[in-house]
């Protein structure tokens, strides 16, 4: 469960270097922040920061957004980045809720979205919620680049069986899918497993993905 409340928490996000606060940051200005043109991918729910981290580390020549929704949780991220030894001038992070994507990313500004793990709102009314659902597509595609890709990882098979079906409703291609990542040498290549990978798949789960585009 996440935690929602600790103390002082938007206070130190408040004057971070490592965020870009949402009502200060424009549709089409990502380049201007990051003081250059490399193609631009995003985290939505990010956690605690180990996956954007670790690709921001391995990619200098592309720039990472990750994006949180919770302050606690937005904060680990940050003591994160302060331990550090050499700064990421390629990653920034940006407390905001991802129904709100298309007021901060203009079209054709991302090139990539990964969904790690995303809360599964298991009721059928809360659907539209889910980072998954073909309403959430709509938004993806207004913020991607043409043939741009989101990369989605989970362990719940019914979300999972959920995303596959927004997938073709929303009217989108799958490029990759499988039910057993860690199995699966080609796609596992390169693969890096966040806190919630690593704990599940301890634990006996398979670890399912899919790639789409539009």
């Amino acid at each position: 469960m996440r935690l929602r409340n600790i103390r002082g928490s938007r206070e130190v996000i408040a004057s971070s270097d490592y965020v870009v606060h949402e009502e200060e940051t424009k549709a089409g200005s990502w380049h201007q922040i990051f003081h250059n043109t490399h193609p631009i991918h995003i985290e939505i729910g990010m956690g605690k920061g180990k996956f954007i981290m670790a690709l921001a580390k391995a990619h200098p020549e592309i720039n990472y957004i990750g994006i949180e929704k919770y302050s606690s949780v937005l904060i680990r991220a940050l003591d994160k980045m302060k331990q550090e030894e050499t700064p990421l001038p390629n990653l920034y992070f940006i407390r905001m809720d991802a129904e709100n994507i298309t007021k901060v990313f203009a079209k054709g500004e991302v090139e990539r979205i990964y969904l790690n793990f995303s809360d599964p709102w298991p009721k059928d009314r809360h659907a539209k919620r889910r980072l998954t659902s073909k309403e959430f597509f709509a938004r993806y595609h207004k913020i991607l680049v043409t043939d741009g890709l989101v990369e989605f990882k989970t362990d719940n098979r019914a979300l999972f069986d959920f995303s596959v079906e927004s997938v073709k409703e929303a009217g989108w291609k799958l490029r990759a899918l499988t039910y057993d990542l860690h199995k699966e040498e080609e796609l596992n290549k390169d693969n890096i497993m966040t806190e919630y990978e690593e704990r599940f798949s301890a634990l006996g789960n398979p670890i399912h993905k899919l790639i789409a585009s539009y």
